[in-house]
């Protein structure tokens, strides 16, 4: 009775076998069930996994399990294969005193179902997380006004890079004191500076200016002021002397 409604339900994919092909010790009838797994509606399977599901009706069943085989038909690693085969076993155990063959092909299709299913989803996952680990080129253009102005960082903090490795004598050693107004007068240079031609033509006159640059001397009024009522005094005190 069992194996005629499972053959209506079923239709092409339950057929009577020989039970050499099984792998079942028995003599008696024989059967197979293919088990495909469900088409995926993105098209992202393009080799489903499919199997075979053999089985014999013992003397005593529904009373006690049926005899129970695998086989891998596509894509089906045999470790896949013992684990499916321990369950249906097991769960053909809990329904002793039934009717168990079609239960056991419903367990066997959806374990079918997720086990693969959760391959194809890794899959998707790795190439979701591949176009994830695309570099996409991000920054700011190089230009010839960004390219100075990073020049101008770079040897900036080039020249800080060499000052941490100067030796702190050279960066302690004083630098060259610029002249007070009255250190210039009083060194000579002034004298030098003052001395020209009696009677210059324009272009004499123009080399013998002296560009006295800021570097040379700061323009110390207070110091270029001492420094005259000095002289005056010194003058009016010989004068007063040569008149006395």
């Amino acid at each position: 009775m069992e194996v005629e409604a499972l053959e209506a339900i079923l239709m092409d994919e339950f057929k009577e076998i020989h039970s050499g092909e099984t792998g079942l010790s028995t003599s008696n009838r024989c059967f197979q069930i293919t088990i495909s797994q469900d088409e995926d509606p993105d098209g992202l399977i393009t080799n489903p996994a499919q199997l075979a599901l053999f089985f014999s009706h013992t003397e005593r069943y529904p009373d006690e399990p049926p005899l129970l085989n695998v086989k891998s038909l596509q894509g089906i690693p045999s470790e896949d294969l013992r684990i499916l085969k321990e369950k249906l076993q097991q769960e053909a155990s809990e329904n002793l005193g039934m009717a168990m063959i079609y239960t056991l092909v419903t367990s066997a299709k959806e374990w079918l179902d997720d086990r693969f299913s959760e391959d194809n989803d890794g899959g998707a996952e790795a190439e979701e997380a591949a176009k994830d680990d695309v570099v996409v080129p991000h920054g700011e253009p190089v230009t010839v006004d960004t390219f100075l102005a990073w020049r101008e960082r770079y040897e900036a903090e080039l020249a800080l890079e060499r000052a941490k490795l100067m030796p702190e004598a050279v960066l302690s050693a004083p630098k060259e004191k610029k002249l007070t107004g009255r250190q210039w007068f009083e060194s000579g240079r002034a004298k030098g500076a003052s001395t020209v031609t009696d009677e210059p033509d324009e272009e004499d006159e123009e080399d013998s200016d002296i560009d006295f640059d800021d570097e040379d001397f700061e323009d110390d009024e207070d110091d270029m002021l001492e420094h005259y009522l000095a002289e005056k005094s010194d003058s009016s005190i010989h004068t007063s002397r040569i008149v006395s």
